[in-house]
């Protein structure tokens, strides 16, 4: 039975270690416990090295100096402040006022919302809860059918996991060893293109099943103009006229034809709102009437965050700002966003920087529990069991990849992403690193797969989060004094169900176009060879363009140490003095004598030069 245990210990941690987190114990707790109880057990059998759990304290201090992991409090707080300063209501209620007169509308300002708050408080629950408050009882008042109203609420709210800056994506970057920018270019394609395929699956759906998501009443629109039109037509001149002139600052000002052109479209996006709210403001304070009520709405309340998304994004992506020093920025933009709508105060502060330490504390607690489940594991020779198990499968990188996908689906059935994350991963990527996987690739894979975790029927959290503020019992509405009957359990999973397939296709896609994501490599400049030169500084008898250097490899004394009156040759001996020193002391300390330069030492000084030019260190031992 010992020998039994012995040859199986990495296995065994593993499923232990599964066993604990289904019991429901907390996650940094069981793998600190685990890791401890068999390094204890592997020392009394002594098939256990300590000097593994020796390195715990320096692997401690290096989490607490990770650089990266300081990008996790500054985004969360970003987040959560912008969440408590009202911005998802604002948002939904503007989005949803201009996607309302079409068949899906409001479905499709859902995901517009989910998109933003992604991009701004990267935070699931806050998204879900929000979304679910504000715009739920709006499509049960209006008729939508609550399988599509719950699914498009809980997959929107998971796009916090894919759209940086994702908090998931700072844990993998750290995870896999890669820059944390590197992995937000990465996944914004398979983002957005995720983002693309929900408004695609809602059109089809309002097409296909007109009552399933009808057109917002023409009564309940809010910033309808004064004649009865939508004033959506001075929206769309105004976006037109600001981009104009944005293009064009950017072409005098800033870009020229060596700007890439992500830096381009950075600057173009950051000019565009600007100009934009310049004319907001012009139009308000001067009383210029130009803009519609929905114009003015749309700048005031979509611009600043998008302007906020730029900056944060773009000096990232650029590289002008580490990942830590975006999220800096972000949060003090957040902070002065709810300052400026008169929303900021103390309590709205306390609250956030609480809700911030609580996630900080819980990532380190984590951390610090996987490095001691790690050692352990790596003391018993886990890594060797993990790569064996997973190096000879068939199929090669591919069929390594498609058996993690299957592996981190069934168990993001039961784990999040967090646990996921600090657990799985880093058995997989050394794996992954070795069969020459691109690490960012595999990092997008897995965040993409593991969004799914959030919706997982019956575990996953935004199904949870949405259930919490979803009526379950039926209700009068205040607004049309119509019976509204409540949500059901199984009507929420349901209308999951057609979101994990589609999150599932693109995982599928991301696995068989890897470009979608290799593309942050780029491209580079393009050099050609025979352009090259290559410039060596010249030394030696030269001298170069230095009056005072020597030649390296001449041995003689004298002008061949320069202007050092006191200089000695390789040997010990003194030089000649120079003239210019009357003081000068020879290698004994007797006075010496001026020193001239007659004939004869000149011969004599060529006649050593000479010598010396065959090997400049050769020795006579003769």
């Amino acid at each position: 039975m010992v020998e039994f245990i012995v040859a199986n210990m990495p296995p065994i941690m593993f499923l232990t270690l599964i066993g604990f987190l289904l019991l429901g114990f907390p996650v940094a707790f069981s793998l600190a416990a685990n890791g401890i109880f068999y390094a204890i057990l592997g020392i009394l059998l002594g098939e256990f090295n300590f000097q593994f759990l020796q390195a715990l304290p320096n692997r401690i201090f290096g989490i607490i100096q990770n650089d990266t992991l300081l990008a996790v409090p500054f985004f969360t707080l970003m987040g959560l402040v912008l969440e408590r300063s009202g911005m998802a209501e604002d948002l939904l209620d503007t989005i949803g006022e201009i996607f309302g007169p079409v068949r899906g509308g409001l479905a499709i300002a859902v995901v517009f919302v989910g998109a933003l708050l992604a991009a701004t408080t990267g935070v699931v629950a806050a998204s879900v809860i929000s979304m679910g408050l504000i715009s739920l009882p709006i499509m049960m008042r209006y008729g939508y059918d609550r399988r599509l109203a719950t699914g498009v609420i809980a997959a929107s709210g998971t796009l916090s996991q894919i759209i940086p800056p994702s908090l998931v994506l700072i844990i993998l970057a750290d995870q896999v060893g890669r820059s944390v920018g590197d992995v937000y270019r990465g996944a914004m394609i398979p983002a957005l293109s995720l983002v693309g395929i929900y408004l695609v699956f809602v059109i089809i759906i309002s097409i296909i099943m007109p009552k399933a998501a009808p057109a917002l009443p023409v009564h309940a629109r809010k910033y309808v103009e004064d004649n009865g039109r939508s004033g959506l037509r001075s929206l769309l001149v105004t976006s037109v006229i600001a981009g104009a002139i944005s293009y064009w600052l950017d072409l005098q000002f800033f870009a020229d034809e060596n700007t890439a052109m992500d830096e381009k479209i950075v600057i173009s996006l950051l000019l565009w709102g600007l100009v934009m709210f310049a004319i907001a403001l012009a139009d308000k304070y001067l009383r210029l009437r130009w803009l519609s009520r929905i114009t003015s709405k749309v700048v005031f309340v979509m611009v600043p965050p998008l302007l906020l998304i730029f900056l944060v994004l773009g000096t990232i992506f650029l590289g002008i700002a580490t990942p830590t020093e975006g999220g800096a920025m972000g949060a003090v933009g957040s902070i002065i966003l709810a300052l400026s709508r008169g929303r900021l105060n103390v309590s709205l502060l306390k609250q956030a920087m609480e809700s911030t330490t609580v996630l900080t504390s819980f990532v380190i607690f984590i951390l610090v529990g996987s490095t001691i489940f790690t050692l352990t594991f790596t003391g018993f020779g886990g890594q060797h069991w993990v790569n064996s198990l997973f190096t000879d499968l068939p199929g090669g990188v591919y069929g390594f990849l498609i058996v993690v996908s299957i592996f981190i689906f069934l168990l993001a059935f039961f784990l999040d992403y967090f646990e996921l994350a600090f657990i799985v991963v880093p058995l997989l990527a050394p794996v992954a690193d070795s069969l020459g996987i691109d690490l960012v690739w595999f990092a997008v894979i897995l965040a993409v797969n593991m969004q799914t975790s959030f919706m997982h029927p019956p575990f996953g959290f935004a199904l949870f989060f949405l259930r919490s503020v979803a009526p379950k019992d039926a209700y009068i509405d205040k607004i049309t004094k119509k019976r509204v009957e409540g949500v059901k359990t199984t009507e929420i999973y349901w209308g999951a169900i057609p979101f994990i397939i589609i999150q599932l296709c693109m995982v599928g896609l991301v696995l068989a176009f890897p470009n979608m994501v290799t593309h942050y490599k780029g491209t580079g400049p393009q050099i050609d060879p025979a352009t090259i030169q290559i410039g060596i500084d010249s030394y030696g008898s030269s001298y170069g363009d230095d009056p005072y250097a020597s030649d390296p490899f001449s041995s003689s004394e004298g002008d061949a140490y320069g202007a050092d009156p006191y200089a000695v040759d390789s040997f010990g001996n003194a030089a000649s003095p120079s003239s210019d020193d009357p003081y000068a002391v020879d290698s004994f300390g007797a006075e010496a004598e001026p020193s001239t330069h007659t004939e004869e030492s000149n011969s004599l000084q060529n006649e050593h030069q000479q010598s010396d030019s065959k090997d400049p260190y050769a020795v006579d031992f003769q």
